[in-house]
């Protein structure tokens, strides 16, 4: 029996962040595409339907914010699993207060993984991965 590689979605607006994630993604079994904002993300999601998205916050036109919004709000897209990725962390580099900003706001739930640049290579494969997987249940 075949498997389906996952697909993967990055979104980032630095092309050595994208080439860099596609190449470790595509290393490790996943197919990978890529926007550089949050509006050709979007447009990319919608059409191609990834099983996660690997998101920066911070890049013109249009934020991973307002990316990470309008996916929970899209009824197709709102179970995709997401993972940020970027250097907008808190003080020291923890990660806590912004995922609760991001899971405060308009009642979005939090994303599935949170990832600081710069990235930790084994880190980033093992939240993907356990991202992929879905919700451990008990």
């Amino acid at each position: 029996m075949a498997t389906t590689k996952k697909r993967v979605l990055v979104i980032d607006d630095e092309p050595a962040v994208v080439t860099y994630l596609r190449t470790l993604l595509s290393d490790n079994g996943y197919d990978t595409l890529s926007a550089d904002n949050g509006r050709t993300g979007f447009l990319t999601a919608q059409k191609e339907k990834p099983d996660l998205v690997c998101l920066d916050i911070t890049m013109p036109e249009e934020s991973g914010i307002r990316f990470y919004r309008n996916l929970r709000d899209d009824p197709a897209l709102a179970k995709t699993p997401v993972v940020v990725v970027t250097a907008v962390t808190g003080i020291g580099g923890d990660p806590e207060p912004f995922r609760h900003f991001l899971s405060t706001r308009r009642q979005v739930p939090p994303p599935e993984g949170f990832i600081s640049k710069p990235i930790d290579r084994g880190e980033f494969l093992r939240v993907v991965a356990t991202a992929l997987a879905g919700p451990v249940r008990a």
